[in-house]
């Protein structure tokens, strides 16, 4: 089925499910471990989805009933789009997957390794709106290390996504694993949602916190070690 054939066919079908949808929405429900991708996801180039997203942003801001003619706003569509494409939206293409070096912990260390206040910037896919918050992350060592800066870029790369935070602490968790070759891999998200506090319920106080613990993580003693480093308290 051609990209065009497609997305018409998805917009058409929405109605049928709006009560679901939006249940699964305003509860920030995730549906998937993996970021949902059509199999036809790369088929267009960087710059034929530039040239598409700048037309339906185009559309969506004259329907609100903006003066497109305005030099304030004639630009915006094509700015909104390459954002989506080239910046916040980047972790979605293969391209820009960090290379992960990782190398023989020579020197020995057999203790826990934290990177923590990893700074993040995301996007909830249930409203398009910020997440903002600090990532921790942390290993111990199985025989390879990984370069510290890897570790920020990781979790660089899966949070310019259309996110769920519970996908995104579990996504940058594996990634780690699978690079390391060693189960004994966590991280500890705590984010503002703004789709929470600048709409809904507006409660501009809250944050969420998320964890995903593989390994020895798992232990008890382990964590607490962990959640000592970064300052956060076990839940018993």
């Amino acid at each position: 089925m051609r990209h065009k054939d497609l997305k018409n066919g998805i917009v058409n079908g929405m109605a049928d499910h709006d009560i679901e949808l939006d249940t699964i929405g305003d509860n920030h429900i995730s549906t998937s471990v993996d970021t949902p991708l059509r199999e036809d996801a790369f088929e267009l180039s960087n710059d034929e989805k530039i040239k598409s997203i700048e037309k339906d942003f185009a559309n969506i801001m004259y329907t609100m009933g903006l003066d497109m003619t305005d030099d304030s706003l004639k630009g915006t569509p094509r700015r909104v789009a390459k954002m989506f494409v080239n910046e916040i939206f980047g972790g979605i293409q293969p391209m820009n997957k960090p290379k992960a070096s990782t190398f023989e912990n020579k020197y020995q260390y057999n203790e826990m390794l934290v990177e923590k206040n990893i700074v993040l910037y995301s996007t909830c896919e249930h409203h398009f709106l910020p997440i903002v918050g600090k990532a921790h992350v942390a290993y111990i060592s199985n025989g390879r290390v990984i370069g510290l800066s890897k570790l920020n870029r990781i979790v660089e790369y899966y949070a310019k996504r259309p996110q769920v935070q519970e996908r995104l602490t579990m996504q940058v968790v594996k990634h780690i694993q699978r690079e390391l070759k060693t189960e004994d891999v966590a991280c500890i998200i705590d984010a503002k949602h703004l789709c929470v506090n600048s709409r809904g319920i507006k409660d501009i106080d809250s944050s969420t916190v998320t964890a995903e613990y593989g390994g020895r993580f798992k232990e008890k003693d382990v964590k607490r070690e962990l959640l000592d480093y970064i300052q956060m308290e076990l839940k018993q």
